[in-house]
């Protein structure tokens, strides 16, 4: 007995952050699990303060997807937490035992696990270990997020050690591989690998022995991508950004997840051409949108995100222009600093001494003939269509279609640069005033949207906030094309 009150059943988990058991709370009659809080990697005594503020931060948030805390026992010198019983099995037990998932289940218990990081954020809470083994799926599909061991709030002191790094390698985000402090950001990217996982049934870096070596490839090489995609690109591309800033928020993810998740498509996974379009659109040591020329550019200074529309309010100058004034020149693109990755390497070669933190080894080991972002080039299979053998592009679906013009707005408000790429020539040459609008816009929201795919024209009203002038509501009609490879760009707006 455990305080008393808990007695204790059989182990069902272990890891580097305690050992977790089944028990029963003889007080109330009801089944709990109950995690030891062990020692921490070189340390000689459970780490007591790690205990009541894994408690504190957990219990601080109310929210379905989320494990609950009951209670902070104690017995003799251990403390253990008891927490809420999810029977089920973790996403990881889930990928290994099924293999990839389909794009829409994906979607649907990843969009669970989003919106209850989004609350967390919200709170000011950071997760810090955001991973497959941390996902516990019911029977009936319902998500739990589990083991805020690490997570901290943002205005609390960190209790993270100079030197170490805490996570789970394999889903780490570049700046916290580097050294610096997780933010929000870092948990869109650990949630975006955590897809990475599910969709391809490995982890998008394949750790091994070699920590150190896994580390510098998250830093300084370009994020891995799936040769095929398909719908779930978008957000692929808008979690795995090396730019935080290019990231969206982790609302913004759980929303779109959400939609993909209830799409009324018959397929859960687009055509190749479109995958392949969005994997030309990165560029080496990070990822960009989809540009409407072949010429290369550099990556955007802010976040990216490939999904489209535009706006053009009548007789405001809201959106940018139909029309572009006689004579008036093509806008040029800004250049954007290239990445400091010999910065990067100083920091990942000065950090003494790096703790990772698992609590299921099983999540870095890939399943046979699964290719990783550490496998040689040669053995990745190409995604690039040959003029001998690439056929019409397929037409996009009402749902494609959708999905595509929800990451745009959110790609343009956040990324001016990244959603001028989104347009084609002809009418990045009719939007001189692209920059000054969508600078000033925040927070868009579709609230009403039709498509129709034969005419490649979409419909819709949506709200968002203008600087200096406040709340808006326009209707727009986007005029959508696609290029050789199918992917969709937008020829106009009214």
């Amino acid at each position: 007995m455990i305080g008393d009150r808990y007695s204790l059943d059989r182990e069902i988990g272990r890891g580097g952050m305690g050992a977790v058991w089944l028990g029963r709370d003889e007080l109330l009659g009801r089944p709990v699990a109950i995690k030891r809080v062990g020692v921490m990697p070189g340390g000689s005594s459970p780490d007591l303060m790690r205990a009541e503020r894994e408690a504190r931060i957990a219990a601080s948030l109310n929210h379905p997807n989320i494990v609950g805390i009951y209670d902070l026992a104690h017995d003799a010198d251990q403390q253990y937490l008891v927490m809420e019983y999810v029977e089920g099995s973790t996403l990881a037990e889930l990928v290994r035992e099924r293999g990839p998932l389909p794009a829409r289940e994906a979607a649907r218990l990843l969009s669970q696990a989003a919106s209850a990081l989004a609350a967390a954020h919200a709170s000011q809470i950071v997760h810090r270990d955001v991973k497959p083994s941390n996902i516990l799926v019911r029977s009936d599909g319902e998500v739990k997020l589990s083991d805020f061991g690490i997570a901290r709030m943002t205005a609390d002191p960190s209790l993270t050690q100079t030197g170490l790094v805490t996570g789970s390698p394999a889903y780490l985000a570049p700046e916290v591989a580097s050294g610096t402090q997780a933010s929000p950001a870092s948990d869109v990217w650990s949630l975006g690998a955590t897809l990475f996982h599910a969709l391809s049934g490995a982890p998008p870096y394949d750790v091994g022995d070699n920590v150190l070596g896994t580390l510098y490839q998250i830093v300084n090489d370009p994020p891995p991508r799936l040769p095929n995609p398909g719908e779930m690109a978008p957000v692929l591309l808008a979690t795995m950004a090396h730019d935080p800033q290019r990231r969206w928020a982790m609302e913004d993810v759980a929303r779109v997840l959400e939609l993909l998740a209830h799409s009324d498509s018959t397929t859960a996974v687009l055509p190749a051409p479109d995958a392949t379009a969005l994997h030309r659109a990165m560029p080496e040591g990070g990822t960009r949108a989809l540009r409407s020329a072949p010429e290369p550019a550099p990556e955007p200074a802010h976040q990216p995100a490939p999904a489209p529309p535009e706006a053009s309010a009548p007789a405001q100058p809201v959106a940018p222009p139909v029309a572009a004034p006689p004579g008036r020149p093509t806008r040029r693109r800004r250049p954007v600093l290239p990445l400091l990755v010999a910065a990067l390497v100083v920091l990942l070669l000065g950090v003494i001494g790096v703790l990772i933190l698992t609590d299921d080894p099983q999540d870095d080991a890939p399943p046979p003939g699964v290719a990783t972002a550490s496998d040689p080039p040669s053995t990745a299979p190409s995604s690039e269509p040959t003029s001998a053998t690439s056929s019409p592009p397929t037409a996009p679906s009402e749902d494609e279609i959708r999905t595509f013009v929800l990451g745009y707005l959110q790609t343009a408000s956040k990324d001016p640069e990244a959603g001028f790429a989104m347009l084609t020539p002809k009418y990045q040459a009719e939007s001189p005033d692209y920059d000054s609008f969508w600078g000033s816009v925040s927070n868009p929201r579709v609230q009403a949207f039709s498509a129709d795919p034969e005419t490649l024209v979409a419909t819709y009203t949506y709200t968002y906030n203008q600087q200096g002038v406040g709340k808006k509501t326009e209707q727009v009609r986007l005029q959508l094309v696609q290029d050789d490879t199918g992917a969709l760009l937008i020829d106009g707006a009214s």
